[in-house]
């Protein structure tokens, strides 16, 4: 399977949330094809410091605004149509459930549809984040795209699994019933250089516990299982589904399972850490495994991972200790 690129030199591509760890990834992409890029930001969770290096590119904008208050129109950059629009904007992290939880919820639901009010204006192709979360804790392994999901709609991660499935409905609505060109992929654990260090997920929370000599704390007995996909990858995914005509949703990660003890001790073990790893209280409806089944992103994609997790963790590292966090 061959998907040809479809955006590149001369298309405008809107980015939202481009300042974050992801997002920041795929804009580079984008720019070394030559697409003109605005990225949008409030920067709750996301950093001027992951797009420093384009500040002065010609073919990059960055816009600080609140899209669920509306694109910001009075900014040179929102006239003409965009080509592409890429919802990545959103607190991720279960320590952001906490404490962003209306933040979360605007973004995936008010926030979602202006974009897709201005998609639809334009003509662009809408190409909608959304997230393994929307399976919740699943009852089905490997999670298929057909798979409804088992989530808790009151619990403390339901602000982020209800308002990417809220999301994911909007997007539908609006391809099905005012024809818009649009894209759902559902992103696993992912992580890479740029990363928050603080943001409480476990790839970062593990890696500056190790450089700093301290017990690594895994929830629950470690038992519990995550596929970790490099971003990278899952950029490459991305772009592939942005350039198809396919709608989704489809599955964007890895299919390389492991435990969150042997994800510690693997980490510790690449830092050459002292570190030891200790156990704590397991957070509510945290998930017991999360696998992606790729067929899809194989058979209408032609999508394949290629980072090995070693590899991966060993250039997040690297990318830690550059940054001394």
């Amino acid at each position: 399977m061959v998907v040809a690129q479809r955006f590149g030199a001369g298309h405008r591509i809107l980015v939202t949330g481009g300042a974050g760890f992801v997002p920041s990834h795929l804009i580079d992409v984008l720019i070394a094809r030559g697409c003109t890029v605005v990225a949008v930001d409030n920067f709750v969770t996301g950093s001027k410091e992951n797009v420093a290096h384009l500040v002065d590119n010609p073919l990059f904008t960055l816009v600080e605004a609140d899209i669920a208050d509306g694109l910001p129109t009075h900014h040179p950059s929102m006239a003409g149509r965009f080509d592409a629009i890429l919802h990545m904007a959103s607190p991720a992290s279960p320590k952001d459930f906490t404490t962003l939880p209306i933040e979360i919820l605007r973004v995936g639901s008010i926030a979602t549809l202006h974009l897709l009010d201005r998609a639809v204006t334009d003509g662009a192709r809408f190409l909608m984040a959304s997230t393994s979360e929307a399976y919740g804790d699943p009852l089905v392994h490997p999670q298929v795209e057909t798979y409804w999901g088992n989530v808790n709609p009151i619990g403390i991660r339901s602000v982020y699994d209800e308002a990417k499935r809220f999301s994911e409905a909007s997007t539908m609505a609006y391809h099905r019933y005012r024809g818009l060109d649009a894209a759902i992929v559902r992103i696993f654990n992912t992580y890479g250089p740029r990363m928050r260090p603080d943001d409480g997920r476990a790839i970062p929370t593990f890696i500056s516990q190790a450089l700093r000599g301290e017990p690594i704390t895994v929830h629950g007995n470690g038992a519990q299982t995550r596929s970790i996909c490099y971003v990278d990858d899952l950029v490459r995914g991305i772009l592939l589904l942005l350039d198809s005509t396919e709608v989704g949703p489809i599955n964007c990660g890895t299919e390389h399972e492991m435990s969150m003890r042997e994800l510690a001790e693997t980490i510790v073990r690449l830092t050459g850490s002292a570190s030891t790893v200790t156990f704590t209280t397991r957070g509510a409806d945290d998930p017991e495994m999360r696998r992606p089944d790729l067929t899809l992103a194989r058979t209408k994609l032609g999508f394949a991972p290629t980072v090995s997790p070693e590899d991966g963790l060993r250039r997040t590292i690297d990318d830690f200790q550059r940054r001394a966090v």
